[in-house]
């Protein structure tokens, strides 16, 4: 089992690792003799990240042939951050459940329980959750906590399926496999807190790994040994236990339900650091070494006494609950620039020089929407391009607790400005359409010297009428109730003209695609943002000189607005396209670009 598997059925190491290039966690088989990693991922190709996962693929005999296969090269072990084999959950333990054991901790002086050798039920108890390091990590000394610091070598059951009142002779059914755990424990508090729990579940107190092993795959008795540097302490096998995993089953789920992934410390045998005369405790420096049939050893330092608690860290990292939105299209970041303190897509295409042309999308649309209009113009071969995704649309996330406005895009673009170190030098052109016309206009009026033409496809009224705000708050609530398959009919009909619905398919499947790769919640944040658009922009006091293009058929920026807006503003010219809805670009790119490629040559 522990050298090259000839089968995917073989491959039943489960390790837990950490990708080098994306931190992203996986699961692979651990090749114990070589020391490499074959990734897995399921038949379908999709990647496996946990070992719940593998737990509830896995056919009621416990085998994943043909669920489970390998993905991609074998890897080095020591390439990765290796991760305990499953974590999450408190683990549920047993005390005193090998006789040896239990009759050296009741005459250790250390034992307040119910001081018998033998104990007339199972002893349990929990280790919390955040106890729980991996193979190879440090344990943490906690100086001043403790200054009887011990090792408990002992095999880990891993639950299969749920369970509630199971009976002993039903219980294997419900072991999925095995692993191993230290249950690292601090003897005067273990002692003077009566209960196990203070003792037993300081931060790193619960070793586990390196790998798990479905029960199939492995002997009926295991041994499990103890070496600290080198010296063996613990000798045993599952035969010794007093109270046999079936029992501890039973006993666990009399009055709460077992569920797939709890491990159950199944208890440690004689031979701890408190049984010998006189104790002998853990000190800096020290190797546990804790080795179990067919799981391989588990290995950690105690760490020295001005080391760090890295638990602290982990937790901070991992314990946000606010929900980060749209972020899995990156896979978690992956490609996004940091703009404005926040994640951003951004991407600067054509030449390093020249005079700049930033991009503004409007809401359902992405930095793509520009693609037809650049490519048709070839302004690549001209201009620096500098495109980005509004926030919560297209690669760009978005945290729950980001409240989306007109106002927060703007200073968005701001920030694109800076990254992109465009000044009031460079003589930049912004083009922005639908509601990115109120984000362009409120970003021009702050910063003048910024932008020197002005280009607004579609723009809304300003400030938006109380129907339309109350219309798109409706909007907003329906997609979230429903996701953007409830709307996209109503838009995409309304968006566009006449004739785009009856000759463009294509221009139609364009503006259904960008709508539907919306995310809903972020689409609805940004319905919220232009429903709150309710100020009226002070266009008249643009410096910028401005272009506006709406259609003829465009309900949201209808002709007569545009030419409205065009008297208003000091330089401004207004086009006009026949035949044209909302979405400009995707329904007549070539009169899109006849209108901006003569306004930007002049």
């Amino acid at each position: 089992m522990n050298g090259t598997p000839s089968s995917s059925s073989e491959l039943t190491n489960y390790v837990a690792y950490l990708t080098p290039s994306t931190k992203h966690s996986r699961i692979g088989h651990l090749d114990l003799l070589e020391s490499k990693i074959q990734p897995l991922s399921f038949s379908s190709g999709t990647f496996i990240t946990s070992l719940y996962q593998v737990i509830e693929a896995s056919r009621e005999d416990g085998e994943q042939d043909g669920i489970i296969i390998p993905s991609g090269s074998p890897i080095a072990a020591s390439s990765v951050t290796i991760l305990p084999p499953i974590s999450g959950r408190d683990v549920l333990a047993v005390g005193k459940n090998y006789a040896d054991h239990a009759a050296e901790f009741n005459k250790s002086g250390y034992d307040s329980s119910d001081k018998v050798d033998i104990p007339t039920n199972p002893v349990i108890f929990t280790k919390r959750a955040t106890s729980i390091i991996a193979d190879g990590e440090e344990i943490y000394p906690h100086e001043g906590f403790t200054e009887s610091l011990d090792y408990e070598g002992e095999l880990g059951v891993i639950v299969g399926k749920t369970g509630f009142r199971v009976g002993e002779e039903d219980a294997w059914e419900f072991v999925w496999g095995y692993t191993i755990v230290n249950d690292v424990t601090a003897r005067e508090r273990q002692r003077d807190h009566k209960q196990f729990f203070i003792g037993k579940s300081a931060d790193g107190f619960c070793p586990m790994g390196p790998i798990a092993v479905p029960a199939h795959r492995l002997p009926k008795v295991l041994r499990v040994q103890t070496h600290v540097n080198g010296e063996k302490r613990q000798d045993a096998t599952t035969e010794d236990l007093i109270f046999s995993i079936p029992i501890l089953i039973k006993t666990i789920s009399e009055g709460q339900t077992l569920q797939p992934g709890d491990v159950i410390a199944t208890g440690t045998p004689a031979g701890v650091g408190i049984g010998k005369t006189p104790p002998v405790f853990l000190q800096s420096g020290d190797v546990v070494e804790v080795s179990v049939t067919g799981l391989g050893t588990l290995r950690n330092k105690i760490a020295s006494a001005s080391s760090t608690n890295y638990t602290i860290s982990r937790v901070q990292e991992e314990a946000s609950s606010i929900p980060v939105t749209n972020l899995s299209k990156s896979c978690g970041g992956i490609g996004l620039s940091t703009i404005n303190s926040k994640s951003l897509y951004y991407s600067h295409q054509g030449q390093s020089t020249g005079s700049p042309i930033v991009f503004v999308h409007g809401l359902g649309g992405t930095s793509e929407y520009y693609t037809p209009l650049t490519s048709a113009l070839s302004l690549y071969q001209s201009h620096p391009l500098h495109l980005f995704d509004l926030e919560g649309h297209g690669l760009s996330p978005t945290s729950g607790l980001s409240q989306l406005s007109v106002s927060s895009f703007a200073s968005d673009l701001s920030g694109v400005f800076s990254h992109a170190k465009i000044t009031a030098d460079s003589g930049a052109t912004l083009i922005a359409h639908s509601m990115g016309c109120l984000v362009a206009l409120t970003f021009a009026l702050r910063n003048p010297s910024l932008v020197k033409n002005l280009i607004l496809i579609g723009p809304p009224p300003s400030p938006l009428p109380e129907a339309a705000c109350t219309n798109t708050h409706a909007r907003a609530t329906m997609v979230r109730e429903k996701g953007m398959a409830a709307v996209v009919d109503a838009i995409a009909s309304a968006g566009t003209s006449v004739k785009t619905k009856e000759s463009n398919p294509l221009a139609l499947a364009a503006v259904r695609m960008s709508l539907l790769s919306q995310e809903p919640e972020a689409y609805a944040k940004a319905c919220s943002a232009l429903a709150g658009a309710t100020t009226k922009l002070d266009i008249e006091k643009l410096e910028a000189r401005v272009l506006i293009v709406t259609g003829e058929e465009d309900k949201v920026s209808p002709p007569a607005l545009c030419e409205k807006m065009g008297k208003v503003i000091k330089d401004c010219k207004v086009v006009v396209l026949n035949d044209v809805g909302h979405w400009h670009v995707f329904e007549d790119v070539e009169g899109v670009s006849k209108a901006v490629g003569g306004f930007l040559k002049a």
